[in-house]
This record gives C-alpha cells, sequence and structure tokens, in this order.
C-alpha cells in the first residue's frame, strides 16, 4: 500500500450538495454514460489522491476521519483505487 497515484486529467471533479460526481472527459464533451456517483470516503479518498500522497497515507486519513475500522479502510481503499484505475481515472505515479 505504499503505491503513489495521479488523477487522470481527463476526469472532472465535483461535489453537489452532498454527492460527489466524477465525469469522464472525452474530445471536450462529458462522457454521460460513464458518471459515477461517490460516496462521502469516495469523495474523500478523491481529494486525497494528488501524486504525493502515498496509498498508506491516505488509509491513515480515511481510518482517522471516518468511524471505521483500519482493516475496513484499507479493504475500502485497495477496492476503491483498484475500480479508478480500471476506469483510467487515476493512474500510479
Amino acid at each position: 500500500m505504499t503505491k503513489v497515484y495521479s488523477k487522470s486529467p481527463d476526469v472532472v471533479f465535483r461535489k453537489i450538495a452532498d454527492e460527489f460526481v466524477l465525469v469522464p472527459i472525452r474530445k471536450n464533451a462529458a462522457d454521460l454514460e460513464s458518471i459515477y456517483a461517490l460516496n462521502e470516503v469516495g469523495g474523500r479518498i478523491w481529494e486525497l489522491i494528488d501524486g504525493h500522497r502515498t496509498t498508506v497515507e491516505i488509509h491513515k486519513t480515511i481510518a482517522d476521519e471516518f468511524d471505521v475500522t483500519p482493516d475496513e479502510a484499507e479493504e475500502d481503499l485497495q477496492n476503491f483505487v483498484k475500480s479508478l484505475a480500471e476506469t483510467g481515472s487515476i493512474k500510479e505515479s
């Protein structure tokens, strides 16, 4: 869990009220069929991915900020990062 990820410049993140949304942008147009709604934890993980923080640092922040066990935070982080990587929303730095 010591990997560092950076966000794709082809993805736009917006917080709308209490909801977090990722929108892939292709050729100056939003791919409306691939909009991702994130829960609060997913939105916070997205905010923490900055190309500098390791997944260990992100894990610690999530475990500290949310009412989850360290094991739950690690599992959620690994699953979420895997999903983001599969969609091309992030890449390993």
